[in-house]
């Protein structure tokens, strides 16, 4: 009876695992190459250096379509700019002692067929050369406007705003990634920022 209930609690754990899994696929392909894209910063900010990157990695303003967890999900998502160093938006926030902020503005555009219903700063995170990553903080910063954070897309339709990160002053980042679906679809793009 022992080894029957130990089966079929095994059995039940491979196919949960197997039903909540699925291709995990991080793709830093663009739809194509960007053209000369100026990816700068306002003038009070400190630009970012431009991204030294792989001919086919996607780097500032390339696009990446990536898919969601149901039929029809669909989204063309571009990094258009960055700003390391990011500024507080309002006197009452900033960084913790020892760490600045990283902003990435994306441009979401529903190119799927359902209407996409997210909170978009949920699946995107930095990563740094070291390996660390770094969740969104909610923050405003003067580079420009947040990202929604319930954003509503209707077929066709796009929405643009700034995700902002922190990260020890020391820590080179050098990637930023989306996912949909909060960060739990299977497909995530992947930008090069430096």
């Amino acid at each position: 009876m022992r080894r029957t209930t130990i089966a079929a609690i095994a059995a039940g754990l491979l196919l949960t695992a197997t039903a909540c899994g699925g291709t995990d696929e991080i793709t830093t392909k663009p739809n194509k190459p960007a053209a000369t894209a100026e990816a700068k910063a306002p003038a009070d900010e400190t630009p970012a250096e431009p991204a030294p990157s792989k001919a086919t990695d996607a780097k500032v303003g390339d696009t990446i379509t990536l898919k969601g967890f149901e039929d029809g999900e669909q989204l063309d998502v571009t990094v258009t700019k960055w700003v390391d160093n990011a500024k507080s938006g309002d006197e009452f926030t900033s960084p913790e002692d020892g760490n600045r902020w990283i902003g990435v503005q994306f441009q979401l555009v529903n190119t799927g067929t359902k209407v996409y219903s997210d909170s978009p700063a949920n699946g995107a995170q930095v990563a740094d050369t070291e390996g660390q990553q770094f969740q969104p903080t909610f923050a405003d910063i003067t580079a420009g406007p947040s990202m929604s954070s319930s954003m509503r897309l209707t077929v066709g339709s796009k929405g643009l705003g700034w995700i902002v990160f922190e990260a020890p002053k020391g820590s080179k980042v050098t990637t930023v990634q989306f996912t949909m679906n909060s960060g739990m679809a299977d497909e995530t793009g992947q930008w090069t920022l430096s």
